[in-house]
């Protein structure tokens, strides 16, 4: 429904050789790109990274500002899309968390901007699909954005000051490359380590054996299928199912009933199997460098509170923040028309946010800045999400700090000594 309604045809790239479907050959395959993006994300380690990351920029809150005066505009026609509802299906939180998340999983995140036809003005923020959306290169030089319909397969062309394109770390600044293709190997192995667990557990924690017999098993039997159909069964196969039913997955300490000499030996399980579970620790300190998460974010690692609250800093200022400036550039670039552009007004995200949580912190700073005149109380109540109070708009400074150049003047007052030249205080000598 959204597409349909959103997606305003700009031009068409025709005529296009063959029509691009989901079912073609050379079509995109949504199941194998799914599948894969499903299958990190059932490692726990992923999912919380991405979670996080995709929370964490979706619940900053982004404003207007007008850099000459640094200024806010609360009325400014673009901010219902900015924390409003970013289209009719999508809140502005939703609507972050998707993108941030087709970042980190895809590498890339479109969304098509449906601007006002008489204004210009941006009314709604359509989501695309990532898999769908390629950008071309004329022969000129210029590009654009060409989108896939993912009901129709037909092509649409979309120009660039229509989409706006977040991407993640890039090799030629043009498009991103995703978390999981450079951590596949990485990914992998956790899940290999998680199969292997899985197995292990599944079998009760029993490793595998050989079966045994001195008879020759190298032979056939028939037996019937479901459908009453003859069939050959080689013996060993048999040999072996019948043992699965009574002692497989599922059925581990039973007791073992065996006839006509067969002979059950366990395989052992060696030191670096039984202790696979202590290299998780490992695995996980190894995707959250590739997602620049701190470790306790993920719930691992046993730090301490200095540390992970140093962590957690380190985080906002050399993850997000990297991410935050990006994706202000591009919304203000291209969601703000060029004479808005001109007269300096800006798209800002408030990183103060994340101080909210620690309230030794948060207090600090606001007395710091009350302190030193940035903030008055009407400024940290409005940050408080509180109505301002009568003379809440004053500011205070601290006398306790002067300039260098008066400070010798300042302590010989507070010393009480006189600063007046040797004759000033006498009285004019007028007699004669």
């Amino acid at each position: 429904m959204i597409f349909d309604k959103g997606l305003r045809k700009k031009g068409k790239i025709g005529p296009a050789p063959r029509t691009l479907t989901l079912e073609s050959a050379d079509g995109w395959d949504l199941d194998n790109v799914s599948m894969s993006t499903d299958r990190a994300l059932k490692v726990s380690t992923v999912y919380r990274c991405v979670d996080l990351l995709s929370t964490s920029m979706a619940m900053l809150p982004v404003y207007l500002m007008r850099e000459t005066d640094k200024k806010r505009l609360p009325e400014h026609h673009l901010c219902p899309l900015l924390w409003g509802r970013a289209n009719e299906a999508m809140t502005s939180v939703d609507y972050t968390a998707l993108l941030k998340r087709n970042v980190l999983l895809r590498g890339n995140a479109y969304a098509y901007i449906q601007r006002d036809s008489a204004t210009g003005w941006p009314v709604e923020l359509i989501p695309l699909e990532p898999d769908l959306t390629t950008i071309h290169f004329d022969r000129d030089g210029q590009y654009w954005y060409v989108y896939a319909n993912p009901r129709t397969g037909e092509l649409t062309k979309l120009y660039p000051e229509d989409v706006l394109h977040y991407k993640g770390p890039s090799s030629d600044g043009i498009s991103g490359v995703s978390v999981l293709t450079s951590a596949s190997m990485t990914i992998k192995t956790a899940l290999a380590a998680q199969q292997h667990q899985t197995d292990l557990y599944t079998n009760g924690g029993q490793p595998s054996g050989v079966l045994t017999v001195d008879t020759d098993l190298s032979g056939t039997t028939e037996e019937l299928d479901a459908e009453g159909n003859v069939q050959k069964v080689k013996l060993k196969d048999v040999v072996r199912r019948e043992w699965e039913k009574a002692h497989g997955p599922g059925k581990a300490f039973r007791v073992a009933v065996l006839d006509h000499g067969l002979q059950y030996q366990p395989i052992g399980l060696s030191n670096t199997d039984a202790q696979f579970v202590e290299s998780e620790d490992v695995r996980v300190a190894d995707l959250c460098r590739f997602f620049g998460t701190p470790t306790h974010l993920v719930f691992a690692g046993k730090q301490s509170y200095q540390s992970n609250e140093q962590n957690s800093l380190e985080f906002v200022r050399y993850t997000l923040q990297g991410d935050v400036t990006r994706w202000e550039q591009e919304d203000t670039h291209k969601l703000l028309l060029p004479s808005e552009r001109e007269a300096g007004l800006r798209v800002k995200r408030e990183m103060k946010v994340f101080l909210r949580g620690d309230t030794a912190a948060q207090g600090a700073w606001y007395k710091a800045m009350r302190e030193a005149g940035v903030y008055s109380v009407n400024d940290i109540r409005a940050l408080e999400d509180l109505p301002a109070v009568a003379g809440g708009d004053t500011r205070y400074s601290s006398l306790n700090f002067v300039p260098l150049e008066l400070f010798r003047m300042l302590s010989l007052q507070r010393a009480g000594v006189d600063q007046r030249p040797a004759n000033q205080g006498d009285e004019p000598d007028g007699t004669t």
